[in-house]
C-alpha cells in the first residue's frame, strides 16, 4: 500500500469539509489546458487492485436505423462516420474515435423491400432482409450495414451480435415486419426451424468472410406488442425458449461456436420479476431454472448469459441502483452473467431534482446523464457489457442527443431524406461513451475502487489482462474542480506514467499528462478517463 499525502492535515481537512455545490472562493480562472487547483475541492480514493469483480466483454452499439442509408449513400462521409465509431487511435492527443468493440447488427425482417405495402411509414425504419420470396438468399442486399461490418472490422472491432427485431416477413403470420397477434409471437408454428436455420445460415456466410459472429439475438424486447411504426413482435418466454432450442440445433448442424444470446428485456425489472405479464416476465427464472418449461440452460450455444435494456428504470440515481441491485442479485441466484445490450435516453420519468428537463438540457447533460447510467449498470448491476442503442440518427424533434450518439443532417435539412448525403456531428454522447469503451477494452476486470460516492461524483477502476495498465473513469457533475488525494493497494508498482483524456461541454477525450507528484485533476462537469501505465 502506498498513501500519498499531497497538502498537510490541517488543510486536508478543511478542504474535505468543503461542499461539491459550493460556489468558487479564491483562485485563479481555469484555462481550457488545466483545470485550476486552487478552485478544487479534494476527494480521497482508493483504488485496490487485489479485488476483481467482472470482466469485460465490450462496448457497443447497433446499425439500427440510419447506418443501413449512410452506409450505401453517404459515400463522402461514411468514412468519418466509421473513424469516429471505431477507431481507436490517438493522434496530436485527440483520439480519432471511441473505439468501440462489439458491434450490433439487425437481421431485418425484409419490410424495407416491401415499400409502402409494408405499413411502416418512416423508411427510416423499416429494414432490409437477405430472405428472397422464393426464399434463397441474396448476399447482396443490406449493402449499407455490410459496409457498417467492413470498417468496423478494418479498425479494429471483431465482435459482432446479429440481433433480430422480427423474424422474415415471409414466415409471419400477417406477412409484416410488425405484428397484430398481441403478447403471441407473430412468427408461424410450422416456419420456427426455417426462422432458426435462416439465422445460422447468415451467421455462417459472415463467420465465412472472417467476421468474428459472436452471438446471435434471436428476439427483442418480447414484453412489447409492436403493432405498429417500425418491425417488432410480441413473445413468450415459452415461445422464446421454442426458438432457441431450434437456433441452438442449426448453429449445431452449421458446425459454428456462436452462442445465442437471451433476454433483449424490455426493462431491467421483466428479468427478475413478474411485470404486466406473467408468461413474459420472470425471464431469468424461466430459461435457467430447471423444470422451467422454458429451461434453456442445458442448450449447447446457451451459455449462463442473459441481455436486457437500461431503458424506464433510470429516472433518478437512488431508483436505478435499487433496480440493478435486485438485478444483480437475482442473476447471482443462478450465477447469469449480464450484458446490457440497449439504451438511450428513452423515459420521460426523470426527476426534476436531478435532470434539468429536455427543454433546458444541454448536449452535455444528456452524456454525462448517461454515465450516470453507465456507471450503475457497471458497478451495481455488475454488466459486462455496455451498448447504446442508436449509433447514429436525425436529430428531429428537438430531440438533441437522447436518441444518438452522431447526429445526422440530410441534405435537406433534419426532415430530409436520409437517402441524401448531408452532414453529419459527434455528439457528447459518442466522446463520454468513448471515456469508458476506448480505454476499459475486453478482457479488463473491474477492480475495486472506494470513494465517498454520490450522485454528483463517482468513478470506477479497470485493470488490463497484462495487469500492466489501470484504468479509472470519473464523473463529476459539481461546478467544483476536483483533485484525488489516492491510495493505491495491490498495484504491482507505481505508474511510471498518468494520462487523463477528459469530456466536457468544449472537450472531446482532450489528452493531459499528469506530472509526477502532482494530484489527478477533475474538472467540473466532466467525465474523465484516468490512465495509469505500470510498466
Amino acid at each position: 500500500m502506498k498513501l500519498k499525502y499531497l497538502y498537510s492535515l490541517p488543510l486536508l481537512l478543511s478542504l474535505m469539509a468543503c461542499s461539491d455545490d459550493s460556489s468558487a472562493t479564491s483562485g485563479a480562472p481555469e484555462t481550457p489546458e488545466q483545470p485550476d487547483i486552487t478552485n478544487s475541492v479534494e476527494k480521497l480514493v482508493t483504488v485496490d487492485a487485489g479485488q476483481t469483480f467482472q470482466m469485460i466483454a465490450g462496448f457497443g452499439a447497433s446499425d439500427c436505423w440510419s447506418p443501413s442509408f449512410v452506409g450505401k449513400s453517404w459515400t463522402s462521409g461514411r468514412a468519418g462516420i466509421t473513424e469516429l465509431l471505431f477507431s481507436s487511435e490517438i493522434a496530436d492527443g485527440k483520439p480519432k474515435g471511441i473505439g468501440l468493440s462489439q458491434w450490433r447488427v439487425n437481421l431485418g425482417g425484409g419490410s424495407a423491400q416491401q415499400g409502402d405495402a409494408s405499413g411502416i411509414e418512416d423508411k427510416s425504419r423499416r429494414a432490409e432482409s437477405y430472405l428472397k420470396d422464393d426464399l434463397t438468399l441474396d448476399w447482396s442486399r443490406c449493402e449499407g450495414q455490410r459496409y457498417f461490418m467492413s470498417r468496423a472490422k478494418e479498425l479494429g472491432c471483431n465482435n459482432f451480435i446479429l440481433f433480430s427485431n422480427t423474424p422474415p416477413v415471409q414466415y409471419t403470420y400477417n406477412g409484416k415486419g410488425f405484428s397484430a397477434r398481441g403478447a403471441s409471437s407473430n412468427l408461424k408454428t410450422e416456419h420456427y426451424d426455417d426462422f432458426a436455420r435462416y439465422m445460422a445460415e447468415v451467421a455462417a456466410h459472415y463467420a465465412g468472410e472472417g467476421y468474428n459472429v459472436t452471438h446471435i439475438s434471436p428476439v427483442n424486447e418480447p414484453q412489447y406488442n409492436w403493432e405498429d411504426g417500425q418491425e417488432g413482435s410480441g413473445w413468450t418466454n415459452d415461445q422464446v425458449a421454442a426458438l432457441a432450442r431450434e437456433l441452438d440445433a442449426s448453429l449445431t448442424a452449421s458446425g459454428l461456436s456462436t452462442d445465442i444470446l437471451l433476454g433483449e428485456s424490455g426493462d431491467w425489472e421483466y428479468l427478475y420479476k413478474s411485470k404486466s405479464d406473467a408468461g413474459r416476465s420472470n425471464v431469468l427464472s424461466a430459461f435457467f431454472r430447471e423444470g422451467s418449461s422454458a429451461y434453456v440452460g442445458n442448450l449447447s450455444h446457451v451459455k449462463n448469459l442473459i441481455c436486457g435494456h437500461s431503458y424506464w428504470t433510470d429516472g433518478t440515481w437512488d431508483g436505478m441502483r435499487n433496480v440493478r441491485k435486485q438485478l444483480a442479485q437475482a442473476a447471482g441466484q443462478y450465477n447469469i452473467d449480464v450484458w446490457q445490450s440497449e439504451w438511450s435516453m428513452l423515459g420521460d420519468g426523470y426527476s426534476s431534482s436531478e435532470f434539468v428537463g429536455y427543454d433546458a438540457a444541454s448536449e452535455m447533460d444528456i452524456a454525462l446523464y448517461m454515465s450516470k447510467v453507465i456507471h450503475n449498470d457497471l458497478t451495481v448491476a455488475g454488466v459486462s457489457s455496455w451498448s447504446y442503442w442508436t449509433s447514429m440518427d436525425v436529430s428531429r424533434w428537438g430531440h438533441k442527443n437522447r436518441f444518438l450518439l452522431i447526429s445526422l443532417v440530410p441534405s435537406g435539412g433534419e426532415y430530409g431524406d436520409i437517402e441524401q448525403e448531408g452532414t453529419y456531428q459527434a455528439t457528447p454522447t459518442l466522446w463520454v461513451l468513448g471515456n469508458y469503451s476506448r480505454f476499459i477494452r475486453p478482457g479488463y476486470k473491474r477492480i475495486a475502487l472506494t470513494l465517498n460516492e454520490t450522485r454528483s461524483f463517482f468513478g470506477s477502476a479497470w485493470i488490463s489482462p497484462d495487469k500492466d495498465k489501470i484504468v479509472a473513469v470519473y464523473t463529476n457533475t459539481s461546478d467544483r474542480n476536483v483533485r484525488l488525494g489516492e491510495t493505491h493497494i495491490g498495484w504491482g508498482a507505481e505508474a511510471r506514467s498518468v494520462t487523463t483524456y477528459t469530456t466536457t461541454g468544449s472537450k472531446n477525450l482532450q489528452e493531459s499528462a499528469v506530472a509526477s507528484g502532482s494530484p489527478v485533476l477533475l474538472e467540473s462537469e466532466s467525465v474523465t478517463t484516468v490512465v495509469y501505465n505500470l510498466k
